[in-house]
């Protein structure tokens, strides 16, 4: 705990210990009562050398920038940067995304950021945290930017390897016949149904089941009303991914236990494919913690970006 804020040890101590002993509504309580306690009444110190204090934020299939706007709150109240960006064709980007046809396409705002920080004189690195179907995102920009990229967070995300897909990773859970992701998808074949899938996107009567299960109402109804298809063609790209590259970032796991999108059983399995340097385990967060647990998901990422050395 090294460098952290006496409130947010203090929150630490208090999740290790009282909080899995009580109830969901009762954790929302104490949640509730931290998050209204200002930082300064705790001490917070924030002259800690660390080795970035600027987070770059990836959002999930279907999903923006815009769905980050509590993680980005709490980390600038928290003296960090954070950066969300819109992949191609989601959020306001205004690609059609049946016309997104690789991973590499469908990375390059993400690539572009990570370019410009790279050529500004002393820039510092970058944490970077996916969700979802970004993991695949992450994935690749820590190969293509191994020395400018500190951290890799992944929330219950699809982590992949060498020579692996996202959708290697979801097809795994969707083979279930229970499982709701294969109910809730919808098909999009912007080039005729005889050729390969353009895009997909989920059944509205579906969609608060299947990611925002535990979500606000206000949030559900922001995340369903601004949803768009997410491009198709990257979550079949395998990608190639080396020691030299992709293995030199430090790559952590967030797993969420109420998740229906990626089951945290299916998460287990992500992590013991390919496991990361420490695995965060948030307690009744659904597929969408930054909606569910955002006072939780940020405990974790401060904690991350103070792990200055590897365990």
């Amino acid at each position: 705990m090294g460098g952290l804020s006496t409130k947010e040890v203090t929150v630490f101590k208090l999740e290790e210990t009282l909080i899995p002993c009580l109830t969901p509504y009762h954790q929302c309580i104490l949640e509730r009562f931290f998050s209204a306690i200002p930082s300064f009444l705790f001490d917070r110190c924030m002259d800690v050398d660390l080795e970035s204090r600027h987070f770059v934020l990836v959002h999930g299939g279907g999903l923006g920038a815009w769905c980050w706007y509590k993680s980005i709150a709490l980390l600038e109240n928290s003296g960090f940067k954070a950066t969300a960006v819109d992949l191609m064709g989601s959020g306001i980007e205004p690609t059609d995304p049946n016309r997104v046809t690789s991973l590499v396409h469908y990375s390059k705002p993400l690539l572009d950021l990570l370019k410009k920080i790279k050529s500004t004189a002393g820039h510092e690195k970058v944490i970077l945290v996916g969700h979802s179907i970004g993991g695949a995102c992450l994935s690749y920009a820590m190969e293509c930017f191994p020395e400018l990229i500190s951290k890799a967070i992944f929330i219950a995300a699809t982590m992949v390897r060498n020579n692996q897909s996202a959708f290697d990773i979801l097809a795994k859970h969707m083979q279930s016949p229970d499982a709701l992701m294969a109910k809730a998808q919808i098909f999009i074949y912007g080039n005729g149904k005889q050729k390969t899938p353009t895009a997909l996107l989920f059944d509205k009567n579906l969609t608060e089941s299947l990611f925002f299960n535990t979500c606000p109402t206000k949030d559900v109804a922001l995340a369903t009303h601004s949803m768009r298809p997410t491009p198709f063609a990257p979550a079949m790209e395998k990608l190639t991914l080396t020691d030299l590259n992709y293995g030199k970032v430090r790559r952590f796991y967030i797993s969420t236990t109420a998740d229906q999108a990626l089951p945290f059983p299916a998460q287990q399995m992500v992590i013991e494919d390919n496991p990361p340097e420490r695995v965060f385990t948030l307690r009744g967060g659904d597929h969408c913690p930054f909606f569910s647990k955002p006072q939780s998901l940020h405990r974790i990422l401060l904690e991350i970006a103070y792990l200055n050395q590897k365990q």
